[in-house]
């Protein structure tokens, strides 16, 4: 009968301490967030860029894709906050419809790159033996090409589209998560608690997923943000190149793609300058806070 008090007051005590340990470590990192001044500037500027793109309609009537040849190359008024383009489409309002589409594709790709890379890496770096090995060279193909050049390779192979262009930005990025969080693990399975797990005979998907992996999301979420700037600025490059997203979406490397003259470079600076401020502005933004995520979530730097 005591067994039984005995057992029930240590479950009761092991779970109080978790709910203290779990709200304090929770808590702290909030706080220690919330004191980064650059973090919450680029929680901001996300917001506002993301609920701009997402409330277009609320902010502008004009269709994105409407041409007016009536109002060619005309410079921002008050009809037309930011100007018209070649075609006389508003360019105020293919910057916010516009960023639909390139946050979809940055934030997208960076997630299922994530997604793929996170799942393959937790459990061979916890498992090691021939299935990391037979990952770590996969992944090991995959980033031996440059990866603009991969990407650009893909892309003329599989043709030009928003899913093809999400498809090729996963398959290229998710060996840096996976070498990531692979090392990560690694590192981690030599800790006491592990190999306590171990000897409780516990499942290998519940120790590496459920006990390991959360040690070790602070180094990949910075990754997921870098990724994130990363393909953004990717697709506005292929685009610029008129290898990225077809020419009739409106999306912010698209915008860019007009800038290809040299007289439009010289003397109608708000086609080009707008859309290279929101996109510079962006990717700050969401550095920003990857380094915000970073030092409050990663452990060893907890004061």
């Amino acid at each position: 009968m005591s067994r039984k008090l005995d057992r029930k007051f240590d479950r009761i005590l092991e779970r109080e301490e978790k709910g203290l340990n779990g709200g304090k470590t929770m808590n702290r990192s909030l706080r220690k967030f919330l004191k980064n001044r650059l973090a919450i500037v680029g929680v901001v500027l996300f917001a506002l860029i993301l609920l701009a793109s997402i409330f277009a309609p609320l902010l502008t009537s004009y269709d994105p894709l409407g041409v007016d040849m009536s109002s060619v190359l005309e410079a921002p008024s008050r009809e037309h906050i930011l100007g018209t383009d070649k075609i006389g489409r508003d360019i105020f309002s293919r910057v916010l419809y516009g960023g639909r589409i390139s946050i979809l594709v940055g934030l997208g790709s960076a997630l299922g790159a994530a997604f793929i890379g996170v799942l393959l890496g937790a459990y061979a770096g916890y498992k090691g033996g021939k299935i990391d090995k037979f990952i770590l060279r996969v992944s090991e193909i995959f980033m031996s090409f440059p990866q603009i050049v991969l990407v650009l390779l893909l892309v003329t192979i599989l043709g030009q589209s928003l899913t093809n262009l999400l498809i090729i930005f996963i398959l290229t990025g998710w060996g840096s998560v996976y070498r990531m969080t692979r090392a990560r693990m690694l590192s981690i399975r030599e800790e006491e608690y592990v190999q306590a797990l171990r000897a409780f005979g516990l499942n290998d998907f519940i120790v590496a997923y459920k006990h390991m992996l959360p040690n070790a999301i602070g180094p990949i979420l910075v990754n997921i943000t870098l990724s994130t700037a990363m393909f953004i600025l990717e697709e506005a490059a292929l685009s610029f190149l008129g290898l990225g997203v077809p020419l009739e979406i409106a999306t912010w490397g698209n915008i860019l793609n007009a800038a290809q003259d040299q007289s439009v470079l010289l003397n109608n600076w708000w086609i080009w300058l707008p859309v290279g401020v929101v996109i510079s502005l962006f990717v700050m933004a969401v550095n920003f806070m990857g380094d915000g995520l970073r030092d409050s979530t990663d452990p060893t730097q907890q004061g």
